[in-house]
């Protein structure tokens, strides 16, 4: 199928808005349509070139809010019309870390989610038969995304995108620095100094 997306082809270039191909989801998979995404300080890093683990030419974004579009074989937890928001740090389930709590360290599909990559280590996007890399598992700067079901949570339908596409990244991140790095207890005062990516 075809999409609009944000091409950020090399760093430090602008991104530019192209239709490009997108493959149909394979087995574990899902085609989603982004409804609204947010735009992370992180996205803005790995496009200036700072970032060492940058890889272009890329689909950015990795904070958004669609609705499921398609499933691939083997997909249980989520069918067509669902409302679902991408997570770049997926949770399987099943691993030591999904297993005690510490969901954010699952490497499930790590190895190639860090190469730009779905899990069987290919692209779902292309542009004139050239392979576009992924970005943080999600490249919600894409209408159209293909991401393994494990990246994504289900959301009430009543949840209105454009709040809730933050909470894959700046939400979960704010929400783990209280609770986990500052350890921030109940009745306690707290300052917050900038919020979001």
């Amino acid at each position: 199928m075809k999409t609009k997306a944000a091409i950020a082809w090399k760093a430090g270039a602008p991104l530019t808005i192209e239709e490009v191909d997108l493959a149909g989801p394979r087995a574990g998979e899902v085609l989603v349509e982004l409804k609204a995404t947010g735009i992370c300080h992180t996205d803005y890093y790995t496009l200036s070139g700072a970032d060492p683990e940058g890889i272009f030419p890329a689909i950015l974004g990795h904070e958004g809010a669609g609705v499921v579009v398609d499933v691939g074989p083997g997909v249980t937890t989520l069918k067509k019309d669902d409302h679902v928001i991408p997570l770049y740090t997926p949770e399987c389930r099943q691993c030591k870390f999904c297993l005690s709590q510490k969901t954010n360290l699952c490497q499930a599909i790590r190895s190639t989610q860090g190469r730009g990559l779905m899990p069987d280590a290919t692209s779902r996007f292309s542009l004139n038969g050239q392979p576009l890399f992924h970005y943080m598992g999600t490249s919600t700067f894409s209408n159209y995304i293909v991401v393994p079901e494990i990246a994504l949570a289900k959301i009430r339908e009543d949840a209105p995108f454009d709040k809730v596409c933050y909470i894959g990244c700046g939400v979960t991140t704010g929400v783990g620095a209280v609770l986990f790095s500052a350890k921030v207890e109940a009745g306690a005062n707290v300052a917050v100094f900038g919020l979001g990516g």
